[in-house]
């Protein structure tokens, strides 16, 4: 399958169930391949993953309800309580991270881009969670992604033992999903793409 037609695969997925159609293994060397191979400015390579499954993918999101049950209204709480629900309800969930000691040394060692650096990393790690999240949809894993960052990164660095320079940037629940997802709409081509001669 074309590069172009493996990222029309990639959507996101909700209904996602607590089995694979692949092995743990392959997962691991899929996410790990991703790891290797997304591009990064300066060959930095600052961008970390911590993968969590069974009972630790559980536990994030516990702590994840608990954390919005402390800003989200009670009577209000329903509709968040369901979604995170069929995020527990995954196999597991991916953590995407950067290392800001990796974006400190490389704003010391190259001052003159020094602003440039913390934009760049973010780059790169939206870089790697499409390649991730394309490369699970090559291999019939459903995944969403999500932001409840910053408000569970203190519990998830105590309860996952997370170098405290890392920083977190988004989770990645997935699983298998049977799912049919509507067609998208798109704003036509024409609107997006300018060409000059």
């Amino acid at each position: 399958m074309k590069f172009t037609e493996l990222m029309s695969l990639r959507r996101s997925r909700y209904a996602l169930t607590n089995t694979l159609p692949i092995k743990e293994e392959e997962l691991q060397h899929i996410i790990g391949q991703c790891l290797l191979y997304s591009p990064s400015a300066f060959n930095s390579q600052s961008a970390r993953v911590v993968l969590l499954m069974g009972e630790k993918h559980r536990q994030l999101w516990q702590m994840t309800k608990e954390c919005l049950q402390q800003v989200v209204a009670a009577d209000k709480f329903a509709p968040t309580e369901q979604k995170l629900a069929g995020f527990a309800a995954a196999y597991g969930t991916i953590l995407f991270y950067e290392d800001t000691e990796t974006i400190l040394q490389l704003q010391a060692k190259f001052p003159t881009y020094k602003d440039n650096f913390p934009v760049w990393a973010s780059q790169a790690n939206g870089m790697l969670q499409f390649a991730v999240w394309t490369a699970l949809a090559e291999a019939g894993v459903g995944a969403s992604l999500q932001h409840y960052n910053p408000l569970i990164d203190k519990h998830a660095e105590q309860a996952f033992s997370i170098p405290p320079a890392w920083h977190l940037v988004a989770q990645m629940p997935f699983g298998f999903s049977s799912e049919e997802v509507e067609a998208k709409t798109q704003i036509a081509l024409q609107r997006r793409l300018l060409i000059r001669k």
